[in-house]
């Protein structure tokens, strides 16, 4: 009888055994698998964007995609932060303006994160004081976040239907309405911004007040075959030409509006491609 008991017991003892081996194995397999914050935000982008182009995703998809973008910090893409210097107390030819004089000089930093033929994920690293000039993001949504710094953002959204005047002098060009949309410092932490190809400020300028850094995620990317070039554009008061022209203001104060003249790659744009090192993406 006790053989028999015997029997079961090590029978019991080598399913639980077996039953240890398949939840440690599973703990395993789940720790391997843990997904990154980096690795979700790409199987996420991935649900939202694909394939393209689709409609524009739902207020429901933006919401999902932002929240979780709020959570994501720079140690999460494998950036550290970088510190302020302090520019008090060396006046104007000394150790302050020395310093201000070298940040001016180094670029702003490109991180290719993902891409493929629907969406992008980069970041975009600036020193105090670099500027991407005022560009536009043609029938593309964008959503920005924050890592950490502050920069200043200045959007414009196209005045529609389309009002378009011709400057006057030996070199004339056209210039186009827009519609002042954002006109604000933003300071990690905060939440994501999302611009649309007709609102939330299509176009705009990025003016670093400390170093920073901004995470992107541009849907469809930029593909100049595809009618989706980036181009550039210098804003002008609205009375530059709104006196000679005629225009009217259609909604808000003239301080609101401004002409955009499209204008070549800025010389002064200094950027270059950094390697990304955080969190390796299984597309």
């Amino acid at each position: 009888m006790f053989s028999k008991f015997q029997k079961a017991s090590d029978k019991v003892t080598v399913f639980l055994q077996i039953k240890d081996s398949c939840s440690m194995f599973l703990r395993h397999l789940s720790m391997t698998k843990k997904t990154s914050k980096v690795q979700a935000l790409y199987d996420l982008c991935s649900k939202t964007f694909t394939p393209s182009p689709t409609p524009l995703p739902s207020s429901q998809a933006v919401q999902r995609l932002s929240s979780l973008l709020d959570t994501i910090g720079p140690a999460d893409l494998g950036l550290k932060e970088e510190q302020s210097d302090d520019d008090r107390g060396h006046g104007i030819f000394g150790l302050s303006q020395l310093n201000r004089v070298a940040r001016w000089a180094q670029p702003i930093t490109y991180l290719d994160i993902y891409e493929c033929n629907d969406f992008t994920m980069c970041v975009f690293c600036f020193p105090t004081s670099a500027v991407i000039p005022l560009h536009d993001h043609p029938g593309m949504t964008v959503f920005s976040k924050v890592l950490y710094g502050s920069l200043h953002v200045k959007a414009y959204d196209w005045v529609e239907p389309a009002q378009i005047q011709e400057s006057k002098g030996p070199s004339s060009f056209p210039v186009r309405l827009a519609k002042l949309s954002v006109d604000k410092v933003l300071a990690a932490p905060c939440e994501t911004t999302v611009l649309y190809p007709m609102s939330g400020g299509n176009l705009h300028c990025f003016t670093a007040l400390t170093p920073c850094a901004v995470l992107d995620i541009l849907s469809p990317p930029y593909r100049e075959a595809a009618g989706r070039k980036c181009s550039y554009y210098h804003d002008y008061p609205y009375s530059t030409f709104a006196a000679r022209n005629g225009a009217g203001i259609i909604n808000g104060k003239e301080e609101d509006y401004a002409w955009l003249a499209e204008v070549e790659t800025p010389d002064d744009l200094y950027m270059r491609q950094g390697k990304y090192a955080g969190p390796a993406i299984q597309a």
